[in-house]
Order: C-alpha cells, then sequence, then structure tokens
C-alpha cells in the first residue's frame, strides 16, 4: 500500500493556504519525491489536497471536481453529496484516503466513513505527518504574525525532519 503525505491548510486574515509534500512511498521504498497532492479547482477558487493512496485520491478529486461544478462553486454542497456518495457506493466505499477542501470562507475535511468536518480553529493537517506539521502549524500561528503560506511551508517542513513519510518538496496554493 501507498503511504505517506502531510497536507496542510491555514487560514489567517481573510487568507488561506493549503500545501502538501510530495513523497510518495510504497511499502519501505520512496517511489516519488514531487508528487502534487494539492489542486485547484472551480475557476481557482477552491483549493483540494489527499491523503492516501494515489489512485484512491485521483479518483476522489474526480468526483469531488463534479460535484463542485454541478453544485457551483458551493463547497459544503459539494462536499456533503460526495461524502454521502463515498459512502455509499460500494467501490468508493474501499478508497483509502482522506481530503481537505478550501474557499475564502471555510475548510472542511472529507473522509470516507462520510465524515465532513468543520475544524474548529484555522489549522488543520491529514496524512502520516499530520501530527507534527498541525503542532507546528498551531504554534507559528499562536506565536507570529506569519501568513498562511508561510506557516505552511515551515510546518511541513519541520514535519518532513520528523516523519519518515514526508518529504520538503512542498506544494503550496492560495485564497486571498
Amino acid at each position: 500500500m501507498f503511504k505517506g503525505t502531510t497536507i496542510l491548510a491555514v487560514r489567517r486574515d481573510k487568507k488561506v493556504a493549503l500545501g502538501g509534500d510530495g513523497q510518495v512511498t510504497f511499502q519501505n521504498t520512496i517511489m516519488k519525491q514531487r508528487a502534487s497532492k494539492v489542486r485547484r479547482l472551480y475557476k481557482g477558487r477552491i483549493l483540494a489536497g489527499f491523503a492516501g493512496g494515489v489512485a484512491d485520491a485521483l479518483t476522489l478529486f474526480e468526483k469531488f471536481e463534479k460535484k463542485i461544478d454541478q453544485y457551483q462553486g458551493n463547497l459544503s454542497r459539494a462536499s456533503l453529496e460526495l461524502a454521502k456518495e463515498w459512502r455509499q457506493d460500494k467501490v468508493l466505499r474501499k478508497l483509502e484516503a482522506l481530503m481537505i477542501v478550501a474557499d475564502r470562507e471555510k475548510t472542511l475535511v472529507i473522509s470516507g466513513s462520510g465524515d465532513v468536518i468543520e475544524p474548529d480553529d484555522d489549522v488543520i493537517a491529514i496524512g502520516s505527518g499530520a501530527g507534527y506539521a498541525q503542532a507546528a502549524a498551531k504554534a507559528l500561528w499562536e506565536h507570529t504574525s506569519y501568513d498562511p503560506a508561510k506557516i505552511v511551508d515551515i510546518s511541513i517542513r519541520i514535519a518532513a525532519s520528523i516523519c519518515i513519510y514526508t518529504n520538503n518538496q512542498i506544494t503550496i496554493e492560495n485564497l486571498e
């Protein structure tokens, strides 16, 4: 099974940044170091990042993109409909992935068990290095005035220095 990934979303002052590392790991081997796990969707107004199996995540990106188009950029509605389909479909239900999606107003985590979670605060992470990246980002958010992209970059680099499934080949997308 493919492992790895750290995806981190940070909000501050009406800005949001979503970033991810580039490592793809198969068992105990690094297969790829520069994968892009973060994308802009819906005319550049939605950010999405995935953690989990690559094929599973690409399937979810495709499904989510169809939902976001169908619901004309309504992040909450598209996320709920994707989660519902993910939970009910026998094939999709076996996909092992998580997604973070964000627009200018909210950030959501979508899981295969049908959960759509809006975090309580302005920092959320998923993936193997999530705990490390989220802890670093929370500290930076509370004790600096850094913008979200800088917090994401520094935090994923910290996670990469600790988590063997995370590297420092980082992709960051912003909405301002």
